[in-house]
């Protein structure tokens, strides 16, 4: 099930798999079988037979009467990633499959990336004649101002890698804007500051006829944190700022009319936040 399409008014929202993945203790601590197991809505979407959970990797494509908006670019194929083998120099057939959905690379004319994660900006860039090139050279790659300024000081092996070979090129091609938190990029589309995982991390809002969706990024990573808003990412940027972000958010969209697209939500990757005992749990019926 590698597309899924949501409409939003006017808007599609079309999702572009790129692979799954079992398995999240290595990002949230608590996310055991066990303890997934005392979240009982998580089955069967989010969590497989032997109750570990389930991650998604995908881009979400935003398609209005006159944009493509492409919301994150996966992990991307030939990328140098040894410290998470999985992802290490893959080739898969995204791009491919971003064309069967109906968006061939060059008809996308921006980019937005709600952060800088490895995971997020892999297609970004493409390898050709041995040389990273901006895989969507017609559009135009939106970046929040504190995202770019945090990683651009970054000297560690593993983020300049990253940058080098995913971001750097598309910001000498001149194809990089730097925009606030809030930025409308259209009249159905504006981002909303959600800091935390990341210092200039946002979440995507559209809205279309009286229609609402968001897409998290990876403000909330899997669905338990729904249940469990507590549950951070061993590799936020800053945990506490994360959890308040994330119980805000909470409680902002609990039990409102408003679908929540999860960045790395697995399954029907969608659905609506219901206040559930005491605390939240996503609806997809």
């Amino acid at each position: 099930m590698s597309h899924l399409t949501w409409q939003i008014g006017d808007v599609r929202i079309t999702r572009v798999q790129e692979f799954e993945m079992e398995g999240l203790e290595w990002v949230i601590e608590q996310a055991s079988a066990a303890n997934l197991g005392k979240i009982p809505w998580l089955a069967p979407h989010f969590v497989n037979g032997e109750g570990e959970a389930v991650l998604s990797i995908h881009a979400l494509v935003i398609e209005t009467r006159d944009r493509r908006i492409l919301v994150d670019t996966c992990v991307g194929n030939d990328k140098n990633l040894p410290v998470i083998a999985d992802w290490h120099q893959r080739t898969g057939p995204f791009l491919a499959d971003l064309a069967d959905a109906g968006y061939p690379r060059e008809s996308v004319d921006t980019v937005l990336c709600t952060h800088l994660h490895v995971d997020h900006v892999g297609w970004n860039t493409m390898r050709v004649d041995g040389k990273w090139q901006p895989t969507f050279a017609e559009a135009r790659y939106l970046v929040a101002h504190d995202e770019w300024a945090h990683w651009s000081e970054k000297t560690d092996e593993f983020t300049t890698q990253v940058l080098d070979e995913s971001v750097r090129p598309v910001w000498d091609a001149g194809l990089v804007d730097l925009v606030d938190a809030n930025h409308r990029v259209c009249d159905e589309v504006w981002l909303e500051p959600t800091p935390g995982h990341t210092p200039g991390h946002v979440s995507v809002r559209v809205s279309s006829r009286g229609e609402d969706a968001v897409i998290t990024g990876d403000m909330i990573h899997h669905p338990c944190q729904i249940a469990e808003p507590g549950w951070g990412a061993q590799v936020d940027h800053d945990f506490d700022q994360g959890v308040r972000t994330r119980s805000d958010f909470l409680a902002r969209y609990g039990d409102q009319p408003v679908l929540v697209i999860g960045t790395h939500f697995a399954g029907p990757s969608a659905g609506r936040i219901v206040r559930d005992a005491g605390t939240y749990r996503l609806d997809v019926g």
